[in-house]
């Protein structure tokens, strides 16, 4: 893959018509960054397809016409199925929308399969808030990667967390091989609390389209994953369901 460098607020760049300026916002969805340039007070908005803007040193910063999903999901799920074939079972996705419903959270977990205590470890969560502006996941990955190329950059960043998940858990396996087949590559699962009319916890797993303007998901039915629905049975009143980071 062509490796650039990385922009974020505070790069400095170059602009063919107002010279050197200073990176404010940039949005790597979609491809809109803000820039100053000199003792100008306003932000001046750039589109890196189209701008021209280069770094400093003169080298162009260039920008994916496709911009990525907006939600990594999918390509998470795709990732864990081929880890789940290596041999790492023990490897989990939680996933879930946020409070405000804006936005979706992810979380990455391995060893025991607790879906409401799990370990957390460095890079291996994100939210939707932070992905639509800088869309990588956060353990050295750039934008766009695919399943193979995220799989190598976690086993460098964080190699040690990775090994807790070598071992068997035929069970889940099963489970998320059964739902990965129905959903990719365009939809995604959402672990999170919903009712039916009568008011009793549904059975049925959410699913949701991962990019704009897809229709809604009218495949088969999914289930919740092994020991979900349990946990909410038992206990029906869910509380501190949301978790925040």
């Amino acid at each position: 893959m062509f490796s650039m460098k990385p922009i974020a607020p505070g790069t400095v760049i170059f602009h063919r018509y107002r010279g050197y300026g200073v990176l404010t916002a940039v949005n790597l969805l979609t491809g809109w960054v803000s820039a100053r340039f000199g003792n100008e007070q306003r932000c001046l908005d750039l589109n890196l397809s189209t701008d021209e803007v280069r770094h400093a040193d003169g080298e162009p910063i260039l920008f994916r016409l496709a911009a990525p999903d907006r939600m990594p999901h999918a390509r998470l799920m795709e990732m864990v199925g081929k880890l789940h074939g290596a041999g790492y079972q023990r490897l989990y996705l939680h996933a879930w929308p946020k409070e405000s419903g804006l936005h979706w959270r992810w979380h990455l977990f391995t060893g025991c399969r607790n879906w409401f205590q799990r370990p957390w470890r460095e890079g291996w969560y994100g939210s939707g808030a932070d992905y639509i502006f800088n869309p990588v996941m956060g353990w050295g990955d750039l934008p766009g990667a695919t399943a193979d190329e995220l799989i190598g950059a976690l086993s460098r960043f964080d190699p040690e967390g990775l090994a807790q998940a070598l071992g068997e858990d035929e069970e889940h396996a099963l489970w998320f091989e059964r739902v990965s087949r129905a959903l990719l590559p365009g939809y995604m699962y959402s672990l999170e609390k919903r009712l039916n009319p009568d008011g009793s916890f549904s059975d049925v797993l959410p699913v949701y389209p991962v990019r704009q303007g897809m229709p809604a998901y009218e495949g088969p039915s999914l289930p919740y994953p092994p020991g979900w629905n349990k946990r909410y049975r038992t206990e029906p009143v869910v509380r501190d369901y949301f978790c925040c980071f």
